[in-house]
Order: structure tokens, then C-alpha cells, then sequence
């Protein structure tokens, strides 16, 4: 079955248009590789004709069309990070994943570098779609996605827009809409802040111009001052140790640029999260600092098929990696089961 399943993928699961990145082919995860599953380096592109960089993990026992998952975040990691692990341990529990970069990240193309978008980091998720949908591999009708951290609420954005996306997990969610205009705990709701950050992205832009580069705002504070928030720290426990630590990851190197960020303030993510109709799980820690953001956005879901699971005892970066073990896949894998059901042929019935 795996010499089958190697054939397959020569002929299918790429990207139609030239592959143009240079991807690195040795194993270089923050995690080790699993000997459950099959994994190979893959690319798509998007509507705007960036062309994605993603790992695709298939069980190794896989047999007929599979359930698919995208996966990607959090905001300022790579693939190689915690959407891989989350799509490798989801390939051990028989669902064929792609972790993929988001545009101007990582190994994914896009220029200029380390630049964000609430609409092109969302149509990334749908492009991850367009290409599992094509994918003889995969049963295009059982497609799912899982967003981390700030990709969360891309992912719900994604499923609001998106119908092919039959079910959503936000995992240690943030939306980033509402801290951009916000502040952290709504620090800075007024206009005057607003109107702060507004000069100070404009000031930014000009001179970017007038040097021809774009300035980076840096990635975790490294080294931690003796009076930085706890929830930093965790970030730095991650993202600045060899337990997360990644050379193409800009929260572990050098950041967003300055002005990667702007379109934020003035375009709200989860405007149209009452309208998913397709089923979604929000997964949060109890001591999370970030925990608001997943309650605000579960109270916008609508329907029977809308869950918030808030993990005990857990913060917002005990659900990147299995330090503490505490990241439910087990719930995940039955929550996919459960709505990426194959749907029964007219006459026949439904293979369980």
C-alpha cells in the first residue's frame, strides 16, 4: 500500500504551476518524525498566485480516499513548528494533513518577507483547500482545518467564507483584529490609541520608503527583562530555547516588519462567524492569557455543532507542543470523525 500510495503522489497532490521555492528536504522539525506516517514536502498556490510551502503527513496503513486537514500557525511560526507537530500526530490518527506557511513566511513565497493579511493569510487556508479537494488521495467532501493561535481566527474567518470546509478547530486562539485594535485586555479601546498607532504606522511607511527596506519589529524579547508578563516568558520558554526554537520562524528571530500588521486595526476577523454552519471546536487553556479571545469568538458561533473545550490547568502555550501533553488530539481526531463523515450514495448505505 505505501509503494501505491508513493505512485499516487507522483502523480497528484502538486501544484499545476511550476514549483518555484527552494525547499530544504532534511528532516529540520522542532519535533521528532514519526515512523506512523509517510511525509514529503509539497506546494499549491493561492488566488494571488503566491505559492504555499507545506509538509503532507499520510498514515502509513492509509487506505482509499482519506479525511484531510490543513493546519497551520501560530502567528510568526513556521511549519516547522507547532502546526507540524499538530498535523503529525493528526496523520497518526488517520487523517492525511498538509502544515503549510502562510504567505511571506517560511519556505512559502511572497514578497516582501514577514508581511500579514486577515484577507490573504484566510485565502491561504482556502488554497490549502483547493488543493486537498484535487488530491486523488483525498475525499474532497471530508476536508477540515486546524488554525493555532492567530491562525485560529484565520481559520474561522476561512470556515465563514468557505462551505467546502466541513469542520474547524481554533486552537489556543487569538484574533488578532481585536488585540490590533484593542490592546492586549482591551488596554488601548480608544480612539486616541488608535489614533497613536495610526501615526506611528505612517511615520514607519514613509521612511521604509524612502530607504527601500522594510524594518523589523523584532520577535520575542530576548533577553527577558526581570519585569516581563508571564505570558511572555512562556513565548520565550518556546520560541527562544531548543524546545521550539526555528531559524526560519520570526518570532524566533527577528519578527514581523513594522508595518506587516497594519490592515488589522480596520478589518475585523470574526465579523461573519455567525453565519459557519459547518461544525467548529474552540480549544482553550484554563490560565491562558489569551483565553478572551476564543470565549469572545466562540459567543459569536451559532448552531448545535459549535464547541468550546477549555483544557485544565493549561496556558496559551502549553498547546503548542506536548511539553505538558495536554494539546487533545484524541478529542480533535473524534470531532473530525464525527463531521467529516463519508455522506452515503443515493440507493447505498453509509460505510461507518
Amino acid at each position: 500500500m505505501i509503494a501505491a500510495v508513493a505512485l499516487v503522489l507522483q502523480g497528484c497532490c502538486q501544484n499545476k504551476q511550476m514549483n518555484t521555492l527552494n525547499l530544504t528536504q532534511e528532516w529540520d522539525k522542532t519535533f521528532p518524525k514519526s515512523e506512523l506516517v509517510k511525509h514529503r514536502k509539497v506546494t499549491f498556490h493561492n488566488r494571488y498566485g503566491i505559492e504555499l510551502a507545506a509538509d503532507m503527513y499520510i498514515p502509513k496503513n492509509a487506505e482509499g480516499k482519506l479525511p484531510a486537514l490543513a493546519v497551520s500557525g501560530p502567528f510568526g511560526a513556521v511549519k516547522e513548528q507547532s502546526s507540524g507537530l499538530y498535523a503529525q500526530h493528526m496523520a497518526e490518527l488517520g487523517f492525511l494533513t498538509v502544515a503549510f506557511d502562510p504567505s511571506y513566511t517560511g519556505e512559502s513565497g511572497g514578497e516582501p518577507r514577514r508581511m500579514a493579511s486577515p484577507d490573504i493569510n484566510t485565502e491561504d487556508f482556502c488554497a490549502a483547500v483547493d488543493f486537498l479537494s484535487t488530491c486523488e488521495l483525498v475525499d474532497p467532501e471530508r476536508i477540515g482545518i486546524i488554525g493555532i493561535c492567530g491562525f485560529g481566527g484565520m481559520a474561522i474567518n476561512a470556515a465563514a467564507i468557505d462551505p467546502r470546509i466541513k469542520a474547524t478547530v481554533a486552537s489556543t486562539m487569538y484574533d488578532m483584529s481585536r488585540v490590533a485594535r484593542e490592546g492586549y485586555f482591551g488596554s488601548a479601546d480608544n480612539e486616541e490609541a488608535r489614533h497613536a498607532q495610526r501615526e506611528a504606522w505612517s511615520a514607519q511607511r514613509t521612511k521604509d520608503y524612502r530607504t527601500g527596506t522594510y524594518q523589523r519589529a523584532g520577535g520575542v524579547i530576548d533577553p527577558l527583562p526581570d519585569d516581563a508578563p508571564w505570558f511572555v516568558k512562556d513565548y520565550h520558554a518556546y520560541y527562544k530555547t531548543p524546545r521550539g526554537y526555528h531559524e526560519r520562524s520570526g518570532n524566533s528571530t527577528d519578527g514581523w516588519n513594522v508595518t506587516g500588521t497594519i490592515s488589522f486595526l480596520n478589518q475585523p476577523l470574526l465579523d461573519m462567524a455567525g453565519e459557519i454552519r459547518s461544525a467548529v471546536l474552540v480549544v482553550h487553556g484554563e490560565k491562558a492569557h489569551s483565553r478572551y479571545f476564543s470565549e469572545g469568538a466562540f459567543a459569536r458561533l451559532k448552531g448545535d455543532n459549535k464547541e468550546l473545550m477549555i483544557i485544565p490547568g493549561a496556558t496559551h502555550v502549553d498547546l503548542y507542543d506536548d511539553v505538558k501533553g495536554v494539546i487533545p488530539y484524541e478529542k480533535m481526531a473524534s470531532f473530525f470523525r464525527e463531521y467529516l463523515k463519508s455522506q452515503p450514495s443515493e440507493g447505498t448505505t453509509e460505510s461507518k
